[in-house]
């Protein structure tokens, strides 16, 4: 009785969503009642019950109806039936509210039915624990596995798969070390469920080490379970093993899903293995996703990363049922190769076909501004958000906007931006204005962003190179003597320049005067050869871009063996002579490459296609993409 005037308000509450109540239980419970009779009849029924008579079987198939269909305030009025007519302390009821109120978003009437149960089960346990951890609240799933230990209730391999799904939310690693430890007291590591889950965790808090014993040590491995340790690999950024992994896969004849796939696609991407991206492809063919929303889009985005972006625009074009992922890893393909005006109709065409933009967009839109030096466009988008669209920028729309005026010279108007905007800046904010007063000479405003970015980022060798590169360049060289001498007492290393190339399914890899490679001979050799061709038509090394304080025929001789320079001679033996030459590099191409690159695409004819740390550069015939902004 206390219970049922302690929901009386409730029921009041309720009275508007009697009628649908009673539609859904009028499809499911079959009227008139069996000839057995109704089981629980209440003495007297009030205005907002049902007039006939419910079975208990009949409300736990309404309260399921109402869970898989997201139904709270149907779920709530079967609550305040089952109060009504004293049911609400059978374990396999509760265990139902709790599980319709947590499907629902209603953690605390979940908790609240899971405290108030005078006799929990383990389904009841793994209910509640699973609800915290899939409604985002972590830590009280592991507070509650806590209590579950402390009364003394055995754990299930489910119990222990969604704890350790928790901790991989928190990046919980003391935690995850003392479950691993407790799942081998328990005999448990053999569990496939519960051994997935454990090297899930160590994968995602970057143990990766401790990832790989727990796959090895696993005498059986399930789909997911291959999946999760590829997962894991791409998580700490070890996309060549994440590779590797997929070959063993292949190898041993595992069933593909759409994770798995999903992942080695974002491998291939980050280091633009083209060959290794086209055989998942293939392999896509025998799942069946293949129109699948995120597999489409992660496809896009290899092709797209990989330097093809007509083949990107294909599988985009293929894929029948769009939605914004897709829309937006499109965008940003067209975007990163320098596609302004595709970016644009794109923009337009997902607006007609009824997708609103979101913040994702934005930031592709306005890259592409930024890429292309266009400084008007930029501004509309930038207003477009709040005026059109109702969204708010943020910190990255603000750093594209900054590298948008950066691009153009106008570092003023930047540094303005940056001011008044309402928030911190970011070291991509500062970078844009160091990297904009290298090319516009403001050593004053280089001295403030660089002061700012060794703050921020004071293990990055880079901004202290850059800042010795424009002294260097206004020739201050007092000033470079003393920037490098704090570079070499913060004792964090510079990164090498680096080109690579895939030939015949194998990367080749050089850096500025390389001697290691096996045909090194042979491409100093071509390399001169093309450089007699090129002074027919005018070149000459721009020796502004060697900032080094020696005479000038060592700095011509610095510049003609730059890693990309190699790359793309070795690439021109190689490869036939209808196919692009692709060339990756972990640095920003410099300005006597980017020259080279757009005559040597006239002389030979070929199309030269160069990712560097900003975008992608595609020479043909004398003419770069980028239009000179990069």
């Amino acid at each position: 009785m206390k219970a049922v005037r302690r929901l009386h308000k409730l029921f009041q509450t309720l009275e508007t969503n009697r009628r649908n109540f009673s539609s859904i239980a009028r499809a499911i419970i079959p009227i008139p009642v069996d000839a057995h009779g109704p089981i629980w009849t209440p003495q007297e029924t009030p205005s907002y019950m049902p007039t006939y008579p419910i079975r208990l079987p009949a409300l736990h198939q309404i309260l399921q109806k109402c869970a898989r269909e997201r139904l709270p305030m149907e779920g709530m009025t079967c609550h305040g039936c089952l109060i009504q007519y004293g049911l609400q302390a059978n374990t396999l009821t509760s265990n139902m509210l709790i599980n319709t109120y947590s499907k629902c978003g209603f953690l605390e009437y979940a908790r609240k039915v899971f405290d108030e149960m005078p006799e929990r089960t383990l389904v009841s346990w793994n209910t509640m624990i699973g609800s915290y951890t899939q409604n985002g609240n972590e830590k009280e799933a592991l507070n509650l596995f806590l209590q579950m230990q402390r009364e003394g209730t055995q754990c299930s391999e489910f119990t222990l798969s969604g704890v350790l799904c928790a901790c991989a939310a928190e990046f919980a690693v003391l935690e995850c070390k003392q479950l691993h430890a407790f799942v081998l007291k328990s005999s448990m590591l053999s569990n496939t469920f519960v051994s997935t889950a454990l090297l899930d965790v160590y994968a995602k808090c970057n143990q990766i080490k401790d990832a790989i014993s727990v796959f090895e040590y696993m005498p059986e491995k399930s789909p997911v379970t291959w999946s999760s340790m590829v997962a894991g690999y791409l998580k700490n950024e070890l996309y060549e093993e994440a590779l590797s992994m997929f070959k063993k896969v292949q190898i041993t004849g595992v069933e593909f899903n759409q994770f798995l796939i999903s992942s080695v696609l974002a491998a291939c991407a980050a280091i633009a293995a083209k060959i290794e991206g086209i055989q998942a492809h293939t392999a896509l063919f025998k799942t069946g996703f293949i129109q699948n929303f995120f597999i489409s889009s992660s496809l896009v985005d290899m092709y797209s990363k990989c330097g093809n972006i007509n083949e990107a625009y294909l599988v985009y074009s293929c894929t029948q049922h769009k939605n914004i992922v897709l829309l937006n890893t499109m965008i940003s393909g067209f975007s990163r190769h320098g596609k302004s005006m595709e970016v644009r109709i794109l923009f337009e065409k997902m607006q007609q076909i009824g997708f609103q933009p979101n913040e994702v967009t934005y930031v592709s839109v306005l890259s592409a501004c930024g890429h292309m030096g266009l400084v008007k466009e930029g501004k509309k988008y930038f207003n477009m958000m709040l005026q059109e669209h109702n969204l708010s920028p943020n910190v990255v729309h603000y750093s594209c906007m900054v590298d948008v005026y950066c691009r153009t010279g106008l570092i003023n108007e930047a540094k303005l931006l940056i001011d008044e905007m309402p928030f911190e800046a970011t070291a991509s904010i500062w970078g844009s204005i160091l990297s904009s007063c290298r090319v516009y000479g403001n050593i004053n405003l280089a001295e403030i962003a660089a002061k700012r970015l060794f703050e921020i980022e004071p293990q990055n060798a880079g901004n202290h190179v850059l800042l010795s590169n424009i002294y260097a360049a206004n020739n201050k060289w007092d000033d470079v003597i003393k920037s490098r001498k704090l570079l070499k007492e913060t004792e964090v290393k510079k990164e090498r320049g680096k080109s690579w190339i895939e030939i015949k399914d194998k990367i080749h890899s050089f850096m500025v005067g390389e001697r290691n490679h096996g045909r090194i001979n042979e491409i100093y050799e071509k390399l001169e050869g093309v450089f007699v061709e090129m002074k027919k038509f005018g070149y000459r090394c721009e020796t502004q871009h060697d900032l080094h304080n020696v005479e000038e025929n060592q700095k011509v001789e610095l510049l003609r063996h730059h890693s990309e320079k190699l790359a793309f001679v070795f690439g021109l033996m190689c490869l036939p002579s209808s196919a692009p030459i692709r060339i990756m590099k972990n640095l920003r191409i410099c300005g006597d490459c980017h020259v080279f690159m757009k005559l040597a695409s006239k002389i030979t004819g070929r199309e030269i296609v160069v990712r560097d740390t900003n975008r992608f550069h595609h020479f043909n015939k004398g003419f770069c993409s980028c239009g000179e902004f990069w």
